[in-house]
Parts: structure tokens; C-alpha cells; sequence
């Protein structure tokens, strides 16, 4: 037949492959049950004289220990019974409950031998399991979390580590009276006694948990005093305190112990801080008096006055996760830097920071540019600097971060929107940087130095005051004519009800803070027709769970107080650091 006459070809048929799920599943429950029966077992290992028969093929597959010990060339694999040793033969027949079923039970009191076993089989996912119930559960009580602390410390499980280090310090005077707290390792103790968020009223209770575990086994730990006192802040005790420690029979009966004490304190040491517990957390206040701050907690009825030579003014401060103060002011040599501050808690006194100076962002010259404000922020651990113009038709945000390791100020991303609000502001709430507008909200990522832009509020009038409490940022206008929340994580906004609404509302508009994981309300009224003082100050706080606003009573000192706008700041304070005015 002729080419032309010839029939085309039918088109090439390609391979195609196919998955059994039903096989894939059924697969593990099959293999379980020939365990159960007893069938086609080629190993017996023997834990503790106890013996399990098993399936070489299906231990080699779940485990790279026996992998190694059944397809190399040790005895092990040409033997029909194996002893395992360092192994609890109830914990190993869990284990092989898991090989064979692919379920696993965990419990307190099996989780750690669980761990060890795992490490040792070299079973990825039981271990990462027990990691990760171990985090779950450290809060069950103090002998559970000392015992996780010891054994994390043990086996280098960092999360495990921090999360028990960090549950240890915020409740030290409960574990330090337990029988678990004298289990510790030197070191241990000494990593523990060292952290700042101890939360101890006085430097006295650490001394007496160090005596309590030398006591505890005196003629073996009291040669470990030298190493231990260091941690101790002797500086936060009272004269009569030291004096009483420096006559203390372990302290006499060492020798070298007394004149370790009396360097400590000739010495001093600026980076040793009060323990959290010491400190009060205090809302910041600007005074009319350009020389004054305020400091107040209005919870506690603590209201302190300073003089300075210098202080921040209403937009130039920050508070740090690190409890650190920062402002900036023009520097005095050059006009288009800024000279960083950082406040010295111990001497109550602003120092120059020990930072390389801000570049400046150049505003436009022309005169359609009129709103230049200039904040400094911290985010993800860093600081930035940040500044944004607006005219009639457009807002900027340019911004720098500083690299404390080169000790420059880096420019970022900067973000630009096609509409004006004279209304905005920036703050940071977990990671990320949040830029808040009238009629738009960006977010800043850090990492990927990128903008995004949210959902939008509904309706924000006259923005003025904006705070971040866990993953939410509350939002006030300057008439307080309603308060609204947006929600990091859903990216919705949702309004508050029944906010506090008084009469002569002064112009300067509220201000909102959050003291003690609570959120609240500054307002200030004034009054034109009464008698002597003409404002008055209100703080309100906010009842999540009612969705009410609670007037606190509080009687602040008769005085003219400015917030540091958007939000007041609030700072944790050791109060006999601060000279009361």
C-alpha cells in the first residue's frame, strides 16, 4: 500500500501511575497484625530478660539503629536473639507498640524514658513528640517543671530548656522552698539566680535559696560558694542585709567568701538590673515644664515627679522589650542627623547611647509639604527609625533600621499611599511594624523588609491615640466618639461598646496604655467654670470580658500632664532608682 493510502498512526498512549491509599493504609494495620499473631517473627531482642519477638524488615524500616545493626556486619545481625541494654522494657514496648501501629501514648511519667529510648533508636518522631508534650506541660506544678529543666538541660533540648527556665523565674519563691529545687545542678542554680525577670520583691530571697542548697548537702556545695555569689546582686540589699549575710556561718567558714562579697560591692556592676520582681510598671508622662517627667500607676496610687536636664519630647520616646528608654533629638553639630538617648535607670539620669547618629530623612522643601513627624519604634528586637510626610494628595513612610552589630542605620522599604490622612501613626505589635491611617492600615515585615496593606477600619475619625496588647491594636479619635480594636491575626476590626464618654472632654483627646496586661484610658476634662484647677484627669480600665470600662478612681497630683502621643509609654520601674522631686 502507498504512503499516502496508509491509515496515520493513533496517537502515543503515555504511562500513568497510580497510588493504592487503601494499601497504604492498610499496609501498617496488616503488619500489626501479624505481630499480634506471632507470624513471621526473625528476630527475638530481649530488655531487661523480658523477650519481643519482631520482624527484622519492619524494625530496620522504622529505625536507623537497627537498620545499621541488621544490614551490617555485626554480630548482631546474623544472631536470632538481641539484648538491648539502657532500655526499660515497658517504655520498649511502647516503643514497638508505636512500630507497629503508628500510634503512640504519652504520659508525665513516661515522657522522659519515652525521649531517651526514641534518642537512642534514633526515632525522629517519637522524640520530637515528647518534645513537644514536654513544652505542652510545663506548667503542671514546680517538681514537673524542675525535673523537665533538669532532664532539657540534659539532653540539650533547648525549647524544652527555656520554656521551664522561663516558668522557673516567674514563680522562683514557690520552687526555691521545694524539695526539687535542691536537686540542681551548680551551674543550673547559677543560670537561674542570674536571670532578670526573677520575680523576687528583694535581692534577700535569692540569698536565702542559695543558703537553703548549700544547706541542703553543706560538704559537698559549700566549696561552690565562690561561683554562686557573683549572681547575687548585692547592691539591691540593704546595709543591714549585707551585713548580716557577711556574718552568716557559711559565709565566715569560707574563706574568701567575705572579700568576694565586699569586691562585688566596691566594684559594682551597671548591667546587673533589679529583678522584675523588684520593679513597678509606670505609665510615662510629659510635664507643661519642659525640664519634668511624671511617672504613674494609677492601679497602685504611685505617682513620681523628676527633674532632668534633658527629656523627650511628646513623639521622641520608646520603651523597649528590653525595658530600655530611647529618644532622639536634633543633633547639635548637625542639623540632619539625630543624636540617640538612653535612659540610665540606676543613676535616674539620659545619657548619650552608645549608637552612631540617625540620618535624617530630608523633607520636601516645598510648601505643599506641611506634616513631618519623626518617631522611633522598636520591632522584632530592633530599632527603627521611622518618618512620614503627607500632603494633600499622598502619604510617605520612609524608615532605617539599626544594626547594632555595624552600628548604622539602614534603610528599609519605605511605603507610599495615594490618599493623605492628617491622622497616622506607627507602632509595632508582635513582629511587625503597623502603619495606621484614617483610611488604610499597612503591615512591615521585618525578614522580608516588604509593606502589606490590610483590611482597612470602617470608620477611624481624627485617629489619636493607638496601643498593642498580645496580637491586638486598640484605636481611639481624638473626640472619643468610639474605640475600636483590629485584630492582627484575623485581620478584622471590631468596636468597642460602652467607652467612657465624659463631659468637657478636653481637646488634647485621650490617651491609651496597658498596665498590667490591662488595657486603659487617660482622659483629661476641662472645666471653664469651676473653682481653682480647671482640668481634671479620669483613667478608665477596660474589662475584656464584660466589654466595660471600670472608672479607677484615681486622684492624680495636681499637675499638667502630656502624653507621648500616639500612646502613653509604660516602663518598668525600681522605685528606689527614681529621686522623687
Amino acid at each position: 500500500m502507498a504512503a499516502a493510502d496508509q491509515e496515520p498512526h493513533a496517537s502515543a498512549v503515555l504511562p500513568s501511575s497510580y497510588q493504592d491509599e487503601s494499601y497504604l493504609h492498610g499496609f501498617l494495620g496488616t503488619v500489626g497484625d501479624l505481630q499480634k499473631a506471632g507470624v513471621l517473627q526473625d528476630i527475638v531482642l530481649e530488655v531487661e530478660g523480658r523477650r519481643f519477638p519482631c520482624h527484622r524488615l519492619v524494625l530496620s524500616a522504622a529505625s536507623p539503629y537497627f537498620r545499621a545493626m541488621f544490614t551490617s556486619d555485626m554480630a548482631e545481625s546474623r544472631q536470632k536473639t538481641v539484648v538491648l541494654q539502657d532500655l526499660d522494657a515497658i517504655i520498649f514496648g511502647d516503643i514497638l507498640s508505636y512500630i507497629y501501629s503508628g500510634t503512640l501514648h504519652v504520659s508525665l511519667d513516661k515522657v522522659q524514658p519515652l525521649y531517651q529510648a526514641a534518642d537512642l533508636l534514633q526515632l525522629d518522631y517519637v522524640r520530637d513528640t515528647c518534645r513537644s508534650y514536654m513544652v505542652e506541660n510545663v506548667k503542671v506544678e514546680h517538681s514537673t517543671c524542675v525535673d523537665l529543666y533538669k532532664f532539657a538541660d540534659v539532653y540539650s533540648q533547648d525549647i524544652v530548656r527555656s520554656r521551664c527556665q522561663q516558668w522557673i523565674v516567674r514563680h522562683f519563691t514557690e520552687v526555691a522552698s521545694s524539695d526539687e529545687f535542691c536537686s540542681l545542678s551548680v551551674n543550673q542554680l547559677t543560670e537561674i539566680i542570674s536571670h532578670d525577670e526573677l520575680d523576687v520583691k528583694e535581692e534577700k530571697t535569692v540569698w536565702e535559696a542559695v543558703v537553703r542548697w548549700v544547706r541542703h548537702s553543706r560538704e559537698d556545695r559549700q566549696h561552690h560558694l565562690p561561683t554562686i555569689l557573683p549572681h547575687i546582686r548585692f547592691n539591691l540589699l540593704t546595709s543591714d542585709d549585707t551585713a548580716a549575710i557577711l556574718e552568716h556561718p557559711l559565709v565566715k567558714e569560707h574563706d574568701g567568701s567575705s572579700e568576694i562579697i565586699r569586691n562585688v560591692l566596691q566594684e559594682g556592676n551597671a548591667s546587673l538590673k533589679p529583678r522584675l520582681g523588684m520593679t513597678t510598671e509606670m505609665v510615662l508622662l510629659s510635664n507643661a515644664k519642659p525640664d519634668m517627667l511624671h511617672y504613674m500607676n494609677p492601679r497602685e496610687g504611685k505617682y513620681i515627679s523628676c527633674s532632668y536636664d534633658r527629656t523627650p519630647d511628646e513623639t521622641t520616646v520608646t520603651v523597649t522589650s528590653d525595658n530600655d528608654i530611647y529618644m532622639f533629638e536634633d543633633d547639635v553639630d548637625d542639623i540632619d542627623q539625630l543624636s540617640m538617648f538612653k535612659y540610665n535607670h540606676a543613676e535616674n539620669v539620659w545619657e548619650h547611647a552608645d549608637m552612631s547618629p540617625v540620618p535624617r530623612f530630608q523633607r520636601e522643601r516645598l510648601l505643599r509639604w506641611f506634616y513631618c513627624p519623626e518617631l522611633i519604634v522598636e520591632a522584632d528586637r530592633n530599632l527603627y527609625y521611622i518618618a512620614y510626610d503627607e500632603c494633600e494628595s499622598s502619604v510617605w513612610v520612609h524608615m532605617r533600621k539599626y544594626n547594632q552589630h555595624t552600628d548604622q542605620w539602614e534603610l528599609c522599604s519605605p511605603l507610599s499611599h495615594d490618599e493623605a490622612s492628617h491622622y497616622s501613626t506607627a507602632l509595632s505589635c508582635g513582629p511587625h511594624l503597623y502603619f495606621i491611617m484614617k483610611s488604610a492600615i499597612y503591615c512591615y515585615d521585618p525578614i522580608q523588609d516588604c509593606w502589606c496593606q490590610r483590611t482597612a477600619p470602617a470608620y477611624m475619625p481624627a485617629l489619636i491615640t493607638v496601643v498593642a496588647m498580645g496580637t491586638e491594636i486598640f484605636c481611639a479619635d481624638r473626640d472619643l466618639t468610639k474605640i475600636v480594636v483590629y485584630d492582627t491575626e484575623s485581620d478584622c476590626w471590631q468596636e468597642l461598646h460602652d467607652w467612657p464618654k465624659p463631659t468637657n472632654l478636653h481637646a488634647d483627646g485621650p490617651s491609651l496604655f496597658v498596665l498590667d496586661n490591662q488595657l486603659h484610658i487617660l482622659l483629661k476634662t476641662h472645666h471653664t467654670g469651676k473653682q481653682g484647677p480647671s482640668t481634671d484627669y479620669l483613667v478608665y480600665v477596660y474589662d475584656r470580658s464584660a466589654d466595660a470600662w471600670r472608672d479607677l478612681k484615681a486622684t492624680l497630683p495636681n499637675d499638667e500632664y502630656l502624653v507621648y502621643s500616639p500612646c502613653s509609654p509604660v516602663v518598668r520601674m525600681y522605685l528606689p532608682y527614681l529621686k522623687e522631686a
